[in-house]
């Protein structure tokens, strides 16, 4: 072979090697483009809101979502568990969520009947599921009467297993309970009537 043609093949093998060098490099690019719209975990961790589809509780269900690290409960209330609020606001510490809150109570879940729920949705609760006491996380107890640790007239509602306090089906504690505050209610919105976006409403980032 010629020394010409020696260089001939030396350059076309060196314009392929640089086209698929570019080619893998394009699809690294593309590739860290893509991811970018995706939050990380790490940004999960750190707060970055939450959407979550709600279409598959029936009322009276709740289901468990995770946000900021912590667990989410969305719940919706039958009908019946919404009277039973009305017998439990005269038996709570805080019925109208008046004390300081880690997390205040937003606007829009204050209401004259103090459910907590958001404007327009206020059969569905969304609570942080962490007692304010020493942090444990509550057991649902939804079935009314009596029961171990709750009292003969219980509407439903939860149980710290820890130190037995208790929650209405709105997140407020009973008096004298070792909690000293009701459970937390985070911003969130309503992208439509079975998704919500959890830790972010209309006036920004929780």
């Amino acid at each position: 072979m010629s020394i010409e043609k020696q260089v001939d093949s030396g350059r076309r093998g060196l314009l392929v090697a640089t086209c698929a060098a570019g080619g893998v490099a394009g699809l690294a690019t593309a590739g860290a483009f893509v991811s970018t719209f995706q939050p990380s975990e790490r940004a999960k961790a750190a707060g970055a809101p939450v959407e979550v589809d709600i279409s598959g509780i029936n009322p009276g269900e709740m289901k468990v979502f995770e946000w900021r690290g912590k667990p989410v409960w969305i719940m919706k209330r039958t009908p019946e568990q919404m009277k039973g609020l009305e017998q439990t606001a005269s038996e709570v510490a805080d019925p109208e969520s008046l004390k300081p809150y880690t997390m205040d109570l937003p606007d829009y879940c204050k209401n004259k009947a103090n459910n907590r729920g958001h404007a327009g949705h206020e059969s569905t609760l969304v609570l942080v599921g962490i007692c304010p006491h020493l942090g444990c996380s509550p057991s649902s107890k939804f079935t009314p009467g009596a029961q171990p640790s709750l009292p003969d007239d219980w509407e439903g509602g939860f149980l710290c297993p820890c130190h037995g306090s208790t929650f209405d089906l709105a997140g407020r504690v009973f008096k004298n309970k070792p909690a000293p505050n009701n459970l937390d209610v985070p911003r969130h919105m309503y992208l439509s009537d079975t998704r919500i976006l959890i830790g972010k409403d209309e006036k920004g980032e929780a």
